[in-house]
C-alpha cells in the first residue's frame, strides 16, 4: 500500500465522501478512509486530525485568502463593498472548480447536527476576522461588523442556492443577486414601517 502521494489529501477527501454518503458520517471509521483511498491510517493523520477535519480542510485557506483579498483593495471601497468583493475573488478562484465535491460535503455537514454546528463556529470565526481587518484598514468597530455580518449573510444565502442540485449560475453571481437582495430588503420603506409597529 502506497505511503505518500503527492494528491493524498485529495484522495482521502474524495474516499471520505464517498464513505459518507454510502453508510453515512458516524458510521464511517478513519481506517475505512484510508483504505478507500489506497492509503495507510498514518497518512491519514499526516494531513487530518480526525474524520471531521476532512471536511472543514478548505476552511483556514478560504479565510487567509479572503483577509488578503480585503487587505489588498483599495481603501476608498465602502466596507461592504470590499468584502463582497473579496468573496467574489475567493468564490471564483477557490470554490468555483471545487462545485461539485463543495456541494456534496455541504449535503454530509447540513445532515449532521454536530458537523452543522462546527460550520456555524467556522462561519462565526470568519466574520469576526472580516471584521478584525476592516477595522484594522480604518473602519469603526460597530461598522466593520455589521458590513462583514451582512456580507457573510448574503454569502450563507448565495451558497445554500448555490450547492441546490440543478442550479447552474456560478457562486460569484448569486453572491451579488443575494447583496441586491439584502440591500433591497433593507431600504424598503415597508419593510422599516412593519419593524416599527
Amino acid at each position: 500500500m502506497p505511503r505518500w502521494k503527492p494528491d493524498a489529501a485529495e484522495r482521502l477527501q474524495a474516499a471520505a465522501l464517498d464513505l459518507f454518503d454510502e453508510q453515512g458520517f458516524e458510521r464511517t471509521t478513519i481506517a475505512e478512509i484510508a483504505q478507500r483511498a489506497g492509503l495507510t491510517q498514518r497518512t491519514f493523520f499526516n494531513h487530518f486530525t480526525d474524520k471531521r477535519e476532512v471536511l472543514f480542510i478548505l476552511s483556514a485557506e478560504l479565510q487567509q485568502r479572503i483577509v488578503q483579498e480585503i487587505a489588498t483593495c483599495d481603501d476608498t471601497t465602502p466596507p461592504l463593498d470590499t468584502v463582497v468583493r473579496a468573496l467574489e475573488a475567493v468564490a471564483e478562484t477557490v470554490l468555483e472548480q471545487r462545485r461539485t465535491v463543495t456541494a456534496r460535503r455541504h449535503a454530509v455537514v447540513t445532515a449532521n447536527p454536530e458537523l452543522h454546528e462546527r460550520e456555524l463556529s467556522k462561519n462565526a470565526a470568519l466574520t469576526t476576522a472580516i471584521a478584525t481587518e476592516l477595522h484594522t484598514r480604518g473602519h469603526p468597530r460597530q461598522t466593520a461588523f455589521l458590513a462583514a455580518g451582512a456580507a457573510m449573510l448574503a454569502q450563507q444565502a448565495a451558497f445554500h442556492q448555490w450547492t441546490t442540485p440543478g442550479e447552474t449560475r456560478t457562486l460569484s453571481h448569486l453572491l451579488t443577486e443575494a447583496v441586491h437582495s439584502l440591500s433591497t430588503t433593507v431600504s424598503n420603506p415597508a419593510t422599516r414601517k412593519s419593524h416599527q409597529r
